[in-house]
């Protein structure tokens, strides 16, 4: 069993630790992944949704998260998760499937004192009205199938 599994087990399991051990697990995983002893794909396994994510999970994704922007640097953290090579890895912790997620994750990110990571978010949801427009000329052109033959 990887370490891989292993933070895939954890956090699935988060919310039965108590919030000191919960605190010590998310150092250890943030040591890991930030030195690189843990492959960053295991982000994979996080998403960010109000629905997703128990009170527990987002305490340790905080903890996780801000130990690894200690160690990085909030720039390199940030151009590590820009990481075009690694996008499909990041989606959970930055959804774009809906407002209502896309905004959770800005409240989070933000209220964690790691904003600074959600600028591809903001521009996202900023462009959401644009793209649905642009969207409806689309569907309102497309030909629609009659059964009154």
């Amino acid at each position: 069993v990887g370490f891989d599994e292993l933070f895939a087990k954890q956090y699935t399991m988060i919310h039965r630790l108590e919030t000191n051990k919960l605190r010590n697990i998310a150092k250890l995983f943030a040591h890991l992944i930030h030195s690189d002893g843990l492959p960053w794909g295991v982000f994979e396994y996080i998403m960010i949704t109000e629905e997703e994510t128990t009170s527990s999970s987002r305490i340790f994704i905080k903890i996780l998260f801000q130990e690894i922007a200690e160690y990085m640097g909030l720039k390199k953290l940030r151009e590590r998760l820009n990481d075009p090579y690694m996008m499909s890895s990041f989606e959970g912790l930055f959804p774009k499937d809906s407002a209502k997620n896309t905004r959770f994750a800005i409240n989070f990110w933000t209220a964690i004192g790691l904003g600074g990571l959600t600028d591809g978010l903001r521009e996202h949801l900023q462009n959401a009205p644009k793209r649905l427009l642009a969207q409806a000329p689309d569907q309102a052109a497309a030909p629609v199938d009659s059964d009154s033959d």
